[in-house]
């Protein structure tokens, strides 16, 4: 596909990379010399210097024959703007980063009134993924398929837990839950295991099921821990304000500290049933003034990666239950989850996962259309979600009879409001959605995953 990035800040950069992996022509749209000759040196991409807002910068772009444009400049009206002027020159779709909380309540509107595909908004998607998590306790990460009937959850195994030297043949049995273990990250190495693999301490594992049963699931391991009701929120930011509001929906208890007077007015009229407190939480004493002993769940949302992982660190040196931590550098996961901070999100990888699903979709076709995608396992490993159209080659044959492609596992059936944890006797039939697991490559849709078509 022919796609244009407008703006080559965190989110362009990062989506730039991915989709260029994926074989898409990408063009980079940006006003800053210095930031296209460095994109220029790392990405194979072409770059355009100039304004997105400017229709010769868009023409020479390609913007009159591209598929998709992309406006990620760090202005909401900028990237409106650049993507009505797309679609008049004729981009066939469009996709408009748009943060300013305001804008949310009038998405239908402006994606009919303006022509944009699709409205992104990092820090509303950030804050998505933060409250998954903070109502799963016990789990790293928690994505969801099928508008939530199913999810798969991430675990990493501490040492001395239930789940060391278990075969994963022996855990529906033991643990009494019907759950599927689809990735096992070890180290470096991401594996799709088989009913003889048996876990160690120190595993994460990427576990599909129904939320109900992997409730079931973590109680049984003794890994499920008591509900949060008290969250402190390191921050206010425009995360911090939508994710006030979700959990505020839930009935949770939310603080919010900051240290920008001004800012705390603004808050104090954005979430005004929150608790606002002006002051610096990288202060101990702050911390401990303010309830941080009291809380269950610790948020860092700041801007400054350090603020957010040494206050975190603290946070969880208290004892708290649950700490989440905003970080942009994604190279800093690994040194993270060795200090046991397992819980991270990055809204520019948020993002970037949420657009390469859009434009995989777009570019499927056969067999049956993808849905969902999440790259899990540090992006080694993807989960898809397909529905099944009835000349698919998977159609009601048993799962063992299917030849599947090496490193592919079926983790789930969707049918209906049912979700089916697949056996070997398992058919996927017409109209049912398939959550697929792979280390094998991009999958161009359903039927790629055998290795014969009938």
């Amino acid at each position: 596909m022919k796609i244009i990035i407008a703006g080559a800040g965190k989110v362009g950069h990062t989506v730039a990379a991915l989709l260029a992996e994926e074989g898409h022509d990408i063009t980079i749209i940006d006003r800053d010399p210095d930031t296209i000759q460095i994109l220029s040196n790392s990405l194979d991409v072409i770059c355009v210097e100039g304004s997105a807002t400017n229709s010769g910068t868009l023409r020479e772009a390609g913007a009159e024959k591209a598929d998709l444009l992309l406006a990620a400049t760090e202005q909401d009206e900028v990237n409106m703007i650049c993507g009505i002027s797309a679609r008049k020159l004729g981009t066939a779709h469009v996709i408009a980063r748009v943060r300013d909380p305001e804008y949310l309540h009038q998405t239908e509107f402006l994606r009919e009134t303006l022509g944009l595909s699709v409205l992104v908004n990092p820090e509303y998607e950030c804050a998505k993924e933060i409250s998954r998590a903070l109502r799963f306790p016990g789990a790293v990460r928690v994505d969801s398929f099928s508008k939530g009937s199913l999810e798969i959850v991430e675990h990493k195994i501490p040492a001395g837990g239930k789940l060391e030297g278990v075969a994963l043949k022996e855990l529906v049995q033991r643990f009494g839950a019907k759950i599927l273990v689809g990735v096992v990250e070890r180290g470096r190495e991401a594996m799709i295991p088989n009913g003889n693999f048996v876990l160690q301490a120190g595993d994460r594992l990427s576990i599909t099921g129904e939320s109900r049963e992997l409730r079931r699931f973590f109680t049984a391991i003794g890994q499920f821990k008591r509900p949060v009701r008290r969250v402190m929120i390191m921050g206010g930011g425009r995360s911090a304000v939508y994710l006030t509001r979700m959990l505020q929906e839930s009935g949770m208890e939310v603080t919010v500290v900051e240290r920008d007077r001004e800012r705390c007015e603004l808050l104090c009229d954005l979430i005004p049933q929150a608790n606002i407190i002006c002051g610096d939480a990288t202060r101990s004493d702050v911390l401990q003034e303010d309830g941080l002993s009291a809380a269950d769940a610790f948020v860092a949302l700041t801007g400054d990666d350090e603020d957010n992982i040494i206050t975190s660190l603290y946070a969880k040196s208290c004892g708290v239950g649950s700490v989440v931590v905003k970080v942009n550098r994604d190279y800093l996961d690994e040194i993270l989850d060795n200090v046991g901070l397992t819980t991270i999100v990055s809204p520019k990888e948020i993002v970037a996962q949420q657009l390469t699903r859009y434009v995989r979709a777009m570019s499927n076709s056969m067999g049956g259309s993808m849905e969902t995608l999440y790259r899990l396992a540090d992006g080694k490993v993807e989960a898809l979600e397909f529905k099944v159209s009835p000349r698919s080659a998977c159609v009601n044959i048993p799962l063992k009879d299917l030849k599947l492609k090496p490193n592919i596992l079926i983790t789930a059936i969707i049918r209906g409001s049912k979700s089916i944890i697949p056996d070997g006797s398992s058919r996927i039939l017409p109209g049912d959605h398939a959550v697929i697991v792979t280390a094998a490559g991009r999958l161009q849709n359903l039927d790629s995953i055998v290795e014969e078509s009938r």
